[in-house]
């Protein structure tokens, strides 16, 4: 069982009672957020983050990324997630001098405990005890703290939230072999590759000479088989990582393909 509690679906603090659940991130919003209590697995491309009670993380808007959340130590996975819109940050800006200094780095931000992430993201429980709700310029003043809260402590933040551009032309076939795993339409594959889904599907037949449906299968079927004989990992706890959404529907298309079941994969030799 999962629940929110919004203010003014800006600032989130949800509960999940599920021992698992996956939730991916494909927005058009910036994410800061603190975890309360649980775990939560993230996975950014071929990158692999873990964050504990008291981690602070920033993920940037258009960055491809899944959240594995999960009780840990008896408790639910609780977190307090701010969702940072492109509209205030750019009437932020108008006001404040962005400062670029160069970044290299790519995917999720973690931040170590620090006084200023423990004061804001505590002020802002209270506010979910109120019936009545927050009024929106309370709100407004929160994410303009988030904003200076980020800014102070990262100094090359403004790189990625005084950047309003939206995602250029990529190599396709670098992009769909670093991201097959996540599970979400064509239209958002080919969007974050620049292109319109007729320019994408046409460009992907050229690249791999199959459709786009029928090589995301292939691919996650193959990452699926990797976890199951070589990591002897369960099904259960693969199949979601591997792009596929119920269990059901991925056992049947393994053995589809390979003729034995999930199951069989982790008892069967590699040699």
């Amino acid at each position: 069982m999962s629940s929110y509690w919004t203010l003014p679906q800006e600032i989130m603090l949800p509960c999940i009672q599920d021992k698992y659940f996956q939730h991916e991130v494909i927005s058009g919003d910036h994410s800061f957020g603190h975890l309360i209590s649980g775990e939560v697995k993230a996975n950014i491309g071929d990158q692999t983050h873990i964050l504990k009670p008291g981690d602070t993380w920033f993920v940037p808007r258009n960055q491809l990324a899944t959240f594995f959340k999960s009780s840990k130590d008896g408790q639910p996975y609780k977190s307090v997630t701010i969702c940072i819109r492109v509209e205030r940050l750019k009437e932020y800006y108008s006001r404040h001098e962005p400062v670029m200094v160069a970044d290299q780095h790519h995917g999720i931000r973690q931040y170590e405990a620090h006084p200023l992430l423990e004061s804001f993201f505590g002020s802002l429980l209270p506010y979910f005890d109120l019936e009545e709700g927050v009024p929106p310029a309370i709100v407004s003043v929160k994410i303009e703290e988030a904003i200076t809260v980020l800014r102070t402590l990262d100094k090359t933040i403004d790189r990625w939230l005084a950047n309003f551009s939206e995602p250029g032309k990529l190599d396709l076939a670098d992009f769909m072999e670093k991201n097959f795993m996540f599970n979400m339409p064509l239209q958002k594959f080919a969007y974050f590759t620049g292109r319109s889904l007729t320019t994408f599907k046409t460009d992907f037949k050229k690249a791999f000479q199959v459709s786009p449906q029928r090589w995301l299968t292939q691919k996650r079927l193959e990452l699926a088989h990797y976890h199951l004989s070589e990591k002897k990992r369960r099904p259960a706890d693969i199949y979601l990582e591997a792009g596929f959404e119920n269990l059901s529907h991925f056992s049947f298309a393994f053995k589809k393909k390979f003729g034995y079941s999930p199951v069989e994969a982790t008892t069967r030799s590699t040699y």
